[in-house]
């Protein structure tokens, strides 16, 4: 490993050579030395990295019925299993048919969804989140169907929102479910004028249901977000036009506002020119441009539901998946689509959902005034970026075993598929010594910041230390102690 040895401001070169040799003599100042610059490059990695809020997710759900019953509680050796196969994420979908007719949730209900996360957290597993009241039962699909009016939905979200905020570290993103069968907002007793007919959505029957999302929306922290089934419902919440031009901006992305904190997820992908009434713009080329430009910034996911070659198949889902810039997709379901691809379509699915960070180089300097700097390059292969806060720290660890940490003052929510990002920290406040270096993009969140389950790890070999949880850069750097 190549060793740096730069100085910080008012210090030469030289006299950083020397302090390092431990040969300077009080008093006595040794002359200039030209700056060294070492660059360090990494091998990428064919793994399928098991990193947290990407990639499959495999399906459960649970039920709590008139009397009490239909509780099946989150299983820790089974999460761990999934852990084993590279994936880190569920959907857990509650289903509250107990409550569909009453506003209060009975204590036992909550605690039983606390000890749900409790246990992913446990087994390093995040819990994408949805309720419900309602299944559908035998094709055709009558009402009533089952699910709760506007006052009880917002009596149980207020009611679930301790619940979600105490366990945001575990849930990366809520889908805002509640309205209809499966809580996918079609077949609904409430949300319609003619649940007869529930295709038909009235400008009020929009504004109860914009209420559902806004209401979800208060209850989560500012860095969560809301995902919602059809493109159409965030633009009626917003009142904006579909197409490019009424989606969020990267001058609003990440901030507390609906727009920003509004995604998207297709429960029928690939499976129908419109996916099942998912795009419902006329044009359909509108909503299409819509969720391309959305979904730079906000979460996607979803799962296919239906064999529909050739869209459903490799070529063109592969083609959509990148297109909608995807985090996530069922494992599960439906597996005759999924078979379609193949096993090596299957395999870069399961690499390239979400963000796949590969180190380019690091490199080991100086800056204009002479503190020493730490330079970092990093490419993202996968399909999607980040879509909660994840900053980037340089880790320095010196001859002590302790860390210091400095911040690279960037955010991994803004390196974009298919680009380098370029990040730099320079080390003026940093304690003299040497230090071996490496990137940390942890978990951000008290609950699982300490945990390495929960940081995300760069496609390269030999690069990852998985008991700190974070990425080893090659090469060290000396910072020389100022003169008093």
């Amino acid at each position: 490993m190549e060793t740096m040895h730069v100085a910080p401001r008012r210090l030469t070169a030289g006299l950083v050579a020397a302090l390092a040799a431990g040969a300077l003599i009080a008093g006595t100042m040794p002359a200039a030395a030209a700056t060294v610059e070492t660059t360090s490059t990494y091998e990428a990695s064919d793994e399928n990295i098991p990193n947290p809020q990407r990639g499959f997710y495999h399906h459960t759900e649970t039920h709590y019925r008139a009397d009490g019953s239909g509780y099946t509680p989150l299983d820790a050796s089974t999460l761990a299993g999934y852990r084993d196969e590279g994936i880190t994420q569920i959907l857990r979908v509650f289903y509250l048919e107990k409550f569909a007719g009453t506003p209060q949730l009975d204590q036992a209900f909550l605690d039983l969804v606390q000890a749900d996360y409790d246990t992913a957290r446990a087994a390093g597993v995040s819990v994408i989140t949805r309720f419900a009241y309602a299944q559908g039962g035998a094709w055709p699909y009558e009402p009533p169907y089952g699910d709760a009016p506007l006052d009880v939905v917002l009596s149980h979200i207020a009611q679930l929102g301790p619940v979600l905020r105490a366990n945001a570290d575990v849930i990366p993103v809520v889908q805002n479910g509640f309205i209809g069968l499966w809580g996918e907002a079609y077949y609904t007793d409430h949300f319609v004028a003619d649940p007869a007919d529930p295709g038909v959505v009235t400008e009020a029957d929009w504004a109860n249901r914009s209420a559902v999302t806004q209401a979800l929306l208060d209850e989560l922290p500012a860095d969560r977000s809301v995902q919602v089934r059809t493109m159409l419902s965030k633009q009626k919440l917003l009142g904006v036009p579909s197409g490019a031009s009424g989606a969020v901006t990267a001058a609003e992305a990440w901030a507390d506002a609906p727009i920003a904190r509004m995604g998207h997820h297709n429960d029928c992908l690939l499976a129908s020119p419109d996916d099942f009434g998912t795009f419902l713009s006329d044009p359909i080329t509108l909503d299409q441009e819509y969720l391309e430009a959305e979904s730079r910034y906000v979460p996607v996911g979803g799962e296919t539901c239906a064999v529909n070659p050739p869209r459903s198949e490799w070529e063109s889902a592969s083609a959509e998946l990148a297109r909608y810039h995807y985090s996530y997709l069922n494992r599960d379901y439906n597996q005759d689509v999924l078979n379609s691809w193949g096993a090596s379509g299957i395999a870069e699915t399961a690499a390239r959902l979400g963000y796949r960070f590969v180190l380019e180089s690091s490199t080991v300097g100086t800056d204009a005034e002479g503190v020493p700097t730490v330079t970092v390059t990093v490419r993202n292969d996968g399909w999607a970026s980040p879509y909660t806060p994840r900053p980037a720290t340089l880790v320095l660890t010196g001859a002590d075993g302790a860390p210091t940490e400095v911040p690279f003052g960037a955010d991994a929510r803004a390196w974009e598929p298919g680009t380098s990002t370029t990040i730099s920290a320079a080390l003026e406040d940093v304690g003299p010594g040497t230090y071996a270096l490496a990137l940390a993009l942890s978990s951000p969140d008290a609950g699982t910041q300490d945990d390495p389950r929960f940081a995300i790890r760069t496609a390269n070999v030999g690069t990852w230390d998985a008991v700190r949880g974070v990425n080893v850069l090659d090469g060290s750097v000396t910072v020389a102690a100022s003169r008093g």
